[in-house]
């Protein structure tokens, strides 16, 4: 085998560990924040999706990518996991404000996704990915 082959396999066994315990630290830091979003949020998700309640399915999916956006470019733009933790729980603060500010200015949003109203959930996704890829954003060092 080449030089180039080995330092190539040896660089990857070198970092793979630190690789996969970002992705599974970010990944883990993911669900619990989706965990602690169904929590919190005055819908409920779960059932309502286990229904074929196509809002709620919109709405967890926008909470779901909104979250992960900033979670990704932290683990393209930082090496410490602390890092990731901290800028995670910033991002679930404000997908929560974000479900609180969309529920103000869009009166009865939790009747709306109750009743299936896909199109106030559709805003109310737009809004979270918007919120989701501003935060990101920011992150990126300059």
């Amino acid at each position: 085998m080449s030089d180039q082959f080995m330092t190539i396999i040896d660089n990857l066994a070198a970092g793979l560990p630190s690789l996969l315990g970002h992705f599974f630290a970010t990944l883990l830091l993911l669900a619990a924040a989706v965990a602690i979003y169904m929590a919190v949020t005055p819908f409920r998700e779960r059932a309502l999706v286990e229904q074929g309640n196509a809002a709620a399915g919109t709405v967890l999916a926008g909470a779901i990518v909104a979250m992960a956006i900033p979670l990704a470019v932290l683990l393209a733009t930082s090496g410490l996991i602390v890092d990731i933790i901290v800028w995670g729980v910033i991002t679930l603060l404000l997908q929560l404000m974000t479900v609180g500010l969309v529920s103000l200015l869009l009166h009865g949003l939790r009747k709306r996704i109750d009743a299936g109203n896909v199109e106030a959930a559709m805003v109310l996704a737009a809004a979270q990915i918007a919120v989701g890829l501003l935060n990101a954003a920011v992150m990126v060092p300059n």
